[in-house]
């Protein structure tokens, strides 16, 4: 089991502290929103009002034998950027912070954050590939130019290996460069073009 803080109790912060406990992992959430953390209270393993910003608060609660710390403090940048800074002086090395600019990604990925995580912007670009691209069934960014895609076999002609069976009903997982996913998926289309006509 390991030791997770989550710093910011809005929708992302919550959601994670909860996905984290229902895995069996020790969770312990804070924030200065005393209905926030009663609403987490019953999730994790143990919620806290306090200030995220101060290192003797997360000395407090015990930040520093976490194995990681997730940052989500909504629209506030300072408070990111010092909630990591508390968390860092408390040795806590693998810190994901919720992003809400590329700015703000810019100054997290300078303090040495393990991942920024921009939620908006990447469940944007998910729909968007989803309901753009013939066959996606689901896309997950895997960083700047790097996805993976579920493509259903209907749309996807072209199967990895030329002995394979493929079926209609199978979905292929893809995972690869942006431009190997968009070549894959463009001769797939192509194809099922083709065979239609």
């Amino acid at each position: 089991m390991n030791r997770f803080v989550i710093v910011g109790l809005g929708n992302f912060g919550s959601s994670v502290a909860e996905a984290l406990y229902s895995h069996g992992h020790d969770v312990i959430a804070v924030d200065i929103d005393e209905t926030a953390v009663d609403g987490i209270a019953s999730h994790c393993s143990r919620a806290a009002v306090g200030d995220g910003r101060e290192t003797a608060m997360l000395e407090e609660i015990g930040a520093e034998s976490a194995d990681a710390a997730v940052v989500s403090t909504g629209d506030d940048i300072t408070a990111s950027i010092l909630s990591t800074m508390a968390l860092q002086d408390l040795s806590v090395e693998t810190v994901y912070v919720k992003v809400i600019s590329e700015n703000h990604a810019r100054i997290m990925r300078k303090l040495g954050v393990a991942e920024t995580v921009f939620p908006e912007r990447d469940s944007g670009h998910n729909l968007a590939s989803r309901i753009s691209e013939k066959g996606v069934v689901n896309y997950v960014r895997m960083g700047r130019n790097l996805a993976i895609h579920d493509t259903t076999v209907d749309e996807m002609i072209v199967p990895p290996d030329p002995d394979d069976t493929l079926h209609r009903t199978d979905t292929l997982v893809l995972a690869g460069t942006d431009e190997a996913i968009d070549a894959v998926t463009g001769l797939a289309s192509a194809t099922a073009a083709e065979e239609e006509e």
